[in-house]
């Protein structure tokens, strides 16, 4: 380690736990700021899509990227909650979009102190678990919906995923007390309730959401009685019933779905470089271990670790999803075992050594200052750290074009975002279970681009798809902006052209 960074480091073991407790504060702070900003890196226009879609109709939204009267994943009931707020109060989807930011923020802080709480008293704990959940991660930037890290969770705030994870967190809280304190049946339904939520609003983290019951359950002290049990089981019943009667798409038709593997590769690559500060963590849950081997930490930690494996291992990397079920776990340990130190050596210690992980996880993500401060105002040893590019915006396209018009487009960035604003694009940006032509969408896409493509085959392409708005790179391949079918409508950043189908 530099000797700054080694000096720094023992600087902040010196200092009072409070400290925590700061650090926490200005973090805080900087998340408030993204939302305000809505750094736009990722699947931000999906979302803006879906709520577009259900304020135009929210009964019969129908696909929310291309015209079609398809079901989706992503009309649940948070989004649907969303889409009446903007429709009752007249907010652009965009000030929609904040304020769910800003409500999965809250139920995140929230969530991680209540959960925290129900295994230490210490006040330390939360605030050093808070920190541990944004930095302690890797020297290598990573950034997934899901995944709370501090350059993830800027880029992903108004994701239903952070909402979904927020409400995890209160359920794992509840579930520790109800169980404990043996709740009535009634409460047990709602967290029931509450679990069925989670699976609707992001499935993916309705696995992480189940995993972490399973291993609450297991990891109850003293084992619960019949009648808890019993409880337990008509909770779990409501948690499959409301998503079986779910009007807007068929939950447990995902459960067979094929074609997310290529798109989650990447949760199994660099994995050491993205994650290697986490090993303190795993450090904290084998002390935690050898105390208790049905510490619920642990085993949330182990059932999460099988699923990634078994995901790695059979080629199914959707299942690398389950990731936040490997990583919070040994995040939460390490801030437990950190703030409950008393012997004045091992404290000093595991204080120094994870604070040392602390500082290295934030100066690894400083790069997210970027997002919120001018290139002037960040510290001039931050201004190299890595970070996550955000993405140009297409708003002058979408001035032009009026919503629910079909725009033919190939552009990678204009696919995912132009949607957000109310257009319709002809093949959809991201994989579709219940798209039955996407195939045909795509290969149609590439053939109106593909330059020896006729111009009778171009023509008969957007006539089809009911195209009334080209968006492509200018002097690139498509029908030329010379052609009489087409007139130049806007011209944009970045060498964009809009062109409006007029033959």
């Amino acid at each position: 380690m530099p000797a700054p960074a080694r000096a720094a480091t023992l600087a902040i073991a010196r200092l009072p736990r409070g400290a925590a407790t700061v650090a926490v504060l200005l973090l805080g702070v900087l998340l408030l700021l993204m939302v305000v900003r809505l750094p736009w890196s990722g699947d931000l226009g999906m979302h803006g899509a879906v709520l577009e879609r259900l304020r135009a109709d929210l009964l019969h939204p129908g696909n929310p990227l291309v015209d079609e009267d398809t079901p989706s994943p992503y009309y649940s009931p948070w989004t649907v909650a969303l889409a009446l707020a903007g429709s009752v109060t007249g907010w652009s989807t965009f000030t929609v979009l904040r304020l769910a930011a800003l409500t999965g923020l809250a139920l995140l802080v929230t969530g991680v102190g209540g959960f925290v709480r129900t295994f230490t008293a210490k006040r330390a704990a939360v605030a050093l678990a808070w920190l541990c959940v944004l930095l302690l991660y890797g020297v290598r930037l990573f950034a997934w919906s899901g995944v709370p890290g501090l350059t993830s969770l800027s880029l992903t705030l108004a994701y239903p995923s952070t909402f979904a994870l927020g409400l995890s967190f209160h359920l794992w809280a509840l579930l520790r007390r109800a169980v404990a304190d043996e709740w009535r049946a009634a409460a047990f339904l709602w967290l029931g309730l509450l679990l069925a939520m989670v699976l609707l609003c992001h499935q993916f983290t309705g696995a992480v959401a189940v995993l972490g019951v399973t291993a609450v359950l297991l990891g109850a002290r003293p084992w619960p009685s019949r009648e808890v049990w019993l409880r337990v089981g008509a909770a779990g019943l409501v948690a499959l019933t409301v998503p079986l009667v779910w009007p807007y798409y068929s939950f447990f038709s995902l459960l067979g779905a094929d074609g997310l593997d290529d798109i989650h590769r990447p949760l199994y690559a660099h994995v050491v470089g993205r994650f290697c500060l986490v090993a303190l963590g795993v450090v904290a849950l084998g002390l935690r271990w050898r105390r208790d081997r049905r510490d619920p930490l642990a085993l949330f930690f182990a059932l999460g670790l099988a699923g990634y494996a078994i995901g790695g291992l059979s080629g199914h990397q959707a299942w690398g999803r389950v990731l936040p079920a490997v990583l919070l776990p040994a995040q939460i340990a390490l801030a437990i075992e950190t703030a409950e130190a008393t012997a004045g050596r091992v404290r000093r210690a595991l204080t120094t050594v994870t604070a040392a992980a602390l500082l290295v996880g934030a100066w690894t993500q400083a790069g997210v200052l970027s997002y919120v401060l001018r290139a002037d105002a960040i510290p001039p040893g931050l201004r190299e750290a890595p970070t996550v590019g955000l993405w140009p915006h297409f708003a002058w396209a979408a001035a032009k074009v009026p919503k629910r018009a079909t725009v033919m487009t190939d552009d990678y960035y204009a696919l995912r975002t132009l949607p957000a604003y109310g257009p319709y694009t002809v093949a959809p940006a991201y994989p579709d279970l219940f798209l039955p032509d996407e195939k045909r969408r795509r290969d149609a896409t590439r053939r109106y681009f593909a330059p020896a493509t006729p111009r009778a085959e171009r023509l008969g392409i957007l006539k089809e798809y009911g195209v009334r708005w080209v968006l492509r790179k200018d002097g690139g391949p498509g029908l030329p902006q010379g052609d009489p079918a087409l007139r130049t409508a806007a011209r944009g950043p970045g060498g964009f052209t809009l062109l409006e189908v007029v033959g």
